[in-house]
């Protein structure tokens, strides 16, 4: 991302794309299939951005741990107009409480950043691309803002799949790279394949799965493999979501193979 670019106004982008959600469901039939989330219809998706919009919402007002904020989830309405309801009001609570409060303060998140500032960052983008579910679910896809789908390019490449955990290993693979270019923004990535090995504490699983790292900025020295796209066409290909338009590749099939399968497994 541009160092020199204004600050995204990511609360503003958070209302807009919630707006924007619900009218695309509003037009769709309750029980539509959302072809991006297989099993899902337009019902399940209604649901799944409203408790996670009540859920942080939750997190931030009540000071609250994922546990603690888990055990006061309502169920899920039988109704769809209830469901709708509860949409509304957890997507307007939501933008009152981070509004009111700092970026900078405290509060839990799944990551290593414990601020609000990543929660707002996070939530704007987790409604940008279920916005696009919903919209595919309707039939009715419309453009998305390119300085917003840059920085979910951003936040997809390095929160989502790079950024090891400590209990972990990532060992590079020198030579094995990607630069990756928003072309109507300009923004680009400088990857690095590799590979993430180590024993999750929690569930003793052993990892030892393909892996990437992102240069803090792109030292502009030559990469094996190139990918291009719009900003938007990318965050989506990132975010297993058709692109509206042409995703371009080129250079060393084993690197752009290699990151593929990096990708694969998807954003939960």
């Amino acid at each position: 991302m541009s160092p020199n670019a204004p600050a995204l106004d990511l609360l503003g982008h958070l209302a807009e794309e919630s707006a924007r959600f619900a009218e695309a469901l509003d037009q769709a039939p309750h029980g539509a299939t959302v072809p991006s989330c297989p099993g899902w219809n337009a019902a399940d998706l209604l649901w799944h951005l409203g408790e996670v919009q009540w859920f942080w919402g939750t997190v931030v007002r009540e000071g609250l741990t994922r546990d603690q904020a888990e055990a006061l989830k309502p169920e899920r309405p039988a109704d769809w107009s209830d469901v709708r309801q509860f949409y509304a009001t957890a997507s307007r609570d939501l933008g009152e409480v981070l509004a009111a409060t700092a970026p900078e303060a405290a509060a839990w998140t799944w990551s290593s950043d414990q601020t609000v500032g990543f929660i707002r960052r996070r939530q704007a983008h987790e409604a940008l691309i279920h916005r696009i579910d919903a919209e595919l679910t309707a039939g009715s896809r419309t453009p998305m803002n390119p300085r917003l789908s840059a920085d979910g390019v951003d936040e997809a490449l390095r929160i989502m799949y790079a950024g090891a955990p400590d209990w972990g290993t990532f060992t590079r693979e020198e030579g094995r790279t990607v630069r990756i270019l928003a072309s109507d923004t300009g923004d680009c990535w400088f990857v690095t394949l590799g590979r993430f090995t180590g024993t999750d504490p929690a569930s003793q699983t052993r990892h030892d799965d393909a892996d990437i790292e992102i240069s803090g900025r792109d030292p502009g020295t030559a990469a094996t493999a190139a990918i291009t796209g719009s900003a938007a066409d990318l965050d989506c290909w990132l975010w297993h979501r058709p692109p509206a338009g042409q995703i371009d590749r080129s250079g060393d099939p084993g690197v752009l193979s290699g990151f593929e399968s990096a990708i694969a497994p998807g954003i939960n």
